[in-house]
């Protein structure tokens, strides 16, 4: 379970990262976006179509507790993080691409997460309060428009604040490594592998599905691996923080299972995606004709 303490932590945490993902962006982002919105429109089709999907999916064939069917399918919901911009970086994607698809992907999440939410919920028989995480998204929009405002202030704060954003989304591992995993560790140790294994899929079959969809459109290679990566690289800190609001107990602690566990495997999975994807980064692709999708 997580403490106030560790509640404090985690919004003030969750609010940072969210002014980083403001900071990233400029009117002038939104109006290219929309001058070419084909690349956005993939980008919400796959994160609010496969991956809900491919959580349903796994909560309904993994023989796990309803509670950790529900944690699957929150984590599964959510929209992309800013830890995959990072990874877009290193892997020679399209950055400007991916932190319009991070961003847009939050954005339109106020409306798409309680929807997909409530379909498959109910689809097996689950009860998700989703006012709570409607909630919770609407005020997250907060910070992400302060970011956009500092951007516009001041390009040298907003490149400091984006960078503060981003790298706090990586230590937020390091916070559930220190903090959440040696307080739960006997919850772990008695978690089925099957919890396991939906933490670790979540993200391997988003990526792979990603991937093939986007090859599939006949996106340029660099495009591609944008939308594996912003496709299975979801936003588990704002999973997390959504799960501590909205539940308590023993229940809070089952249902966060899934949202830590494939917190911490995503890191590993997406760098072994990275090393391959670069891989991948011939010379012979450097030549092709390049946009923004």
């Amino acid at each position: 379970m997580v403490g106030a303490f560790e509640q404090a932590i985690l919004a003030l945490m969750i609010f940072v990262i969210m002014l980083g993902m403001g900071a990233s962006l400029t009117p002038r982002d939104f109006y290219l976006a929309l001058r070419r919105p084909y690349g956005l429109a993939i980008g919400v089709v796959a994160q609010y179509g496969f991956m809900p999907l491919i959580g349903f999916l796994l909560a309904t064939l993994l023989n796990v507790p309803p509670a950790i069917a529900i944690g699957i399918l929150i984590m599964s919901c959510m929209p992309g993080g800013t830890t995959s911009n990072i990874f877009t970086y290193f892997s020679k994607g399209n950055l400007a691409l991916s932190v319009l698809m991070t961003v847009t992907s939050t954005v339109t999440g106020v409306i798409m997460i309680p929807i997909v939410l409530l379909v498959y919920a109910t689809a097996l028989e689950l009860e998700i309060p989703r006012e709570n995480i409607i909630a919770t998204l609407v005020l997250l929009l907060v910070p992400v428009a302060i970011g956009m405002v500092l951007r516009k202030i001041s390009a040298n704060v907003g490149a400091v604040t984006e960078f503060f954003g981003s790298a706090l989304a990586l230590f937020f591992i390091l916070f559930l490594i220190v903090s959440w995993i040696p307080r739960n560790w006997q919850f772990l140790l008695e978690t089925s592998a099957a919890t396991y294994f939906a933490s670790i899929a979540l993200g391997v079959f988003g990526i792979t599905i990603g991937y093939i969809f986007a090859r599939a459109l006949r996106l340029h290679p660099r495009n591609a691996r944008t939308v594996a990566l912003e496709t299975g690289i979801q936003n588990g800190p704002l999973a997390i923080a959504i799960i501590v609001f909205t539940f308590s107990g023993a229940e809070q602690q089952a249902v966060t299972a899934v949202p830590v566990l494939y917190s911490l495997f995503i890191v590993i999975v997406a760098t072994l995606v990275t090393l391959v994807f670069r891989r991948a980064n011939t010379a012979a692709e450097q030549k092709m004709p390049d946009s923004l999708i």
